[in-house]
């Protein structure tokens, strides 16, 4: 630790730090190039073997702190333009190529869609735009790789690490973390091409290399390796790494990034396995849309060759191998991105038939009784973002609250006048959110671990409290509302009618209250919770209107009339005391300022 700064690598970047370190190892191992290789001492492998791995160590670590710092900075922005999708398919793209450009994950993205389909914000066929939109997110690390500023890579190194070591501000030290992450990827690639240098002269390596000028071959190398890193974000980087020393032609390099569109799937389908239909199916159409792009456009690689060239610098005072690794790197880019935005213009057409395809490629399963709850809405790929993981944490708080209020719909009912059966029902549902209450504390304690700002750090505090005052809620009804239903059937008590219209009375405000509460969380909205606030005075005056009956039937002259008001006014308390929590859930969406001066 450094002052304030601290260097913490989660764990998803640990194993796509291992897992092409292993592959590398492995490659070098079985090839019979490089098993000739070794014997040749004209080349010192083992120095360029630590280069090769320190080096892709490097630009990967670089590649999650750039991230990292991203989700931090962008975070606040990210979720206001997720807030405000549309129905327009282009809109929907746009907005998924720019969160996919920030978090720098189309997986990430498909989970998110997979919410908004799930809270019934959108439908399939309004999703895959979306999902189209995330290809074209993922091609900004090729272009911010294909700058040639390899030697000023330790400037901002250090320019990185200066922001977050003196400055105290949160804000500069989120763009030092930014500058450091996007350093050191340009330093990893520095170290893998002095590393890969020596190969130039090497011709069995070079031989190797003019097999990628084989489409299928260059696919088929691609797909696998970005299927093992789980990143092609990583494996184009790596590509334009090996384009800048001459390695590989043009058409080449194109196959490669064509094959680490198909290789990225790989990870979708693996995020979708035992999640909902519509996870799967999200992952599908991630599938069916690189599959047909790649296809389509696999037979015209010399002809998107010739536009990139084209489009990007010539170098005309190079040739030979300088020429093509002075120009590669950002034809290859350019091949990359002109590629996934043409590919989303021409699907983007064909969203509905995408939708219907991928409903009857994964139809729904028969609907299967639930014997324990399961959370919709908490997913762990998004933990590294962690205003998206708040804003998740609050729908499933809208989860939860569903139950409460079915609960609380049914409760006095039951109390009153229902039978046993009655009262097990209400009692079960509270099961299911203690169930659900424990999987949003756990969610929120695996947020905490991460990064957080201030104001994060506020929320999340916050949403805790929130779903502890809502299985406070359910404990109200479960145990103590739930008891006096029983007590009442024990003891035979009979309310009479007028009772019943009031304690009604009582219970529907306080429903209205708590569900009102239960919006304000979920929707962050001051205005819902100002309200519940707002209706302490009008339920004081239907308190005490309660209070006043209950003392009237005192001197009525009805059998058990003693039993049957002590039961009643513990109805109304613990009624009460539902709307007690029902504005501690209010004020917690209020500015602090504000719940100080109502408190």
């Amino acid at each position: 630790m450094y002052g304030n700064f601290r260097f913490a690598v989660p764990d998803k970047s640990v194993s796509r730090l291992l897992l092409p370190a292993l592959t590398v190892m492995a490659v070098v191992a079985v090839t019979p190039v490089f098993a000739a290789a070794v014997a040749d001492g004209g080349i010192d492998w083992m120095n360029m073997g630590m280069k090769l791995l320190g080096g892709l160590a490097l630009f990967l670590f670089g590649m999650d702190q750039m991230a990292d710092a991203l989700k931090a900075v962008a975070g606040e922005r990210m979720k206001i333009i997720l807030a405000k999708l549309t129905t327009n398919r282009f809109m929907g793209a746009a907005t998924g190529a720019f969160v996919t450009a920030i978090i720098q994950s189309s997986s990430v993205t498909t989970v998110l869609v997979v919410g908004f389909i799930t809270a019934g914000l959108m439908s399939m066929a309004q999703s895959i735009g979306i999902i189209m939109g995330a290809n074209i997110g993922t091609t900004i690390t090729a272009q911010i790789v294909a700058f040639k500023v390899t030697k000023y890579a330790l400037l901002m190194v250090a320019g990185g690490f200066g922001m977050l070591f003196f400055s105290k501000q949160e804000k500069i030290k989120q763009y030092g973390g930014m500058l450091m992450g996007l350093g050191l990827v340009f330093f990893g690639m520095s170290v893998m091409s002095e590393a890969m240098n020596p190969l130039r002269s090497y011709q069995p390596f070079l031989d190797l290399m003019t097999r990628m000028d084989n489409p299928l071959v260059g696919i088929l190398v691609a797909a696998g390796f970005t299927a093992l890193i789980q990143s092609s974000s990583a494996t184009t980087g790596i590509v334009i790494v090996m384009a800048t020393q001459g390695f590989i032609s043009l058409e080449a390099g194109i196959a490669l990034a064509f094959g680490a569109n198909i290789g990225t799937c790989v990870t979708a389908m693996l995020a979708a396995i035992g999640k909902p239909r519509e996870a799967v199916r999200a992952a599908v159409v991630h599938v069916l849309f690189n599959v047909f792009g790649v296809l389509l456009w696999v037979g015209l690689i010399p002809y998107l060759t010739e536009l990139v060239t084209w489009l990007s610098p010539a170098h005309p005072e190079l040739s030979g191998n300088n020429r093509l690794a002075a120009a590669a790197p950002r034809q290859i880019a350019n091949a990359h991105t002109v590629f996934n935005i043409a590919n989303t213009f021409i699907f983007i057409g064909f969203t509905s038939q995408f939708a219907r395809l991928v409903e009857w490629l994964v139809p729904d399963k028969p609907v299967e009784e639930k014997i324990i709850a399961q959370p919709r809405y908490l997913d762990e790929e998004l933990l590294e973002t962690p205003s998206l993981a708040l804003d998740r944490v609050r729908l499933e708080i809208g989860h939860v609250g569903g139950r409460i209020s079915e609960m609380l719909e049914q409760i006095l009912p039951a109390v009153i006048a229902g039978n046993r059966q009655a009262l097990k029902d209400v009692a079960k549902i509270d099961d299911e959110v203690d169930i659900l209450h424990g999987h949003i504390i756990t969610y929120l304690g695996d947020i905490s671990k991460g990064p957080l700002t201030g104001e994060q750090t506020r929320e999340l505090v916050g949403l805790m409290a929130t779903v502890n005052d809502l299985e406070n809620i359910g404990d109200i009804i479960e145990t103590d509302l739930v008891h006096l239903g029983n007590q009442r059937l024990g003891q035979e008590i009979c309310i009479s009618e007028t009772t019943c219209d009031v304690l009604n009375k009582l219970h529907g405000v306080i429903s209205n209250a708590t569900i009102m509460s239960i919006t304000a969380a979920r929707e962050n909205d001051q205005h819902a919770a100002q309200d519940v606030i707002g209706m302490k005075a009008d339920i004081n005056l239907l308190m005490d209107s309660a209070a006043t009956h209950q003392a009237m039937r005192l001197v009525v002259d009805e059998p058990d009339r003693l039993a049957a008001y002590t039961l009643e006014i513990d109805i109304i308390e613990k009624l009460k005391r539902i709307y007690y929590f029902a504005k501690r859930i209010a004020k917690a969406v209020m500015p602090e300022e504000v719940e100080e001066h109502d408190a």
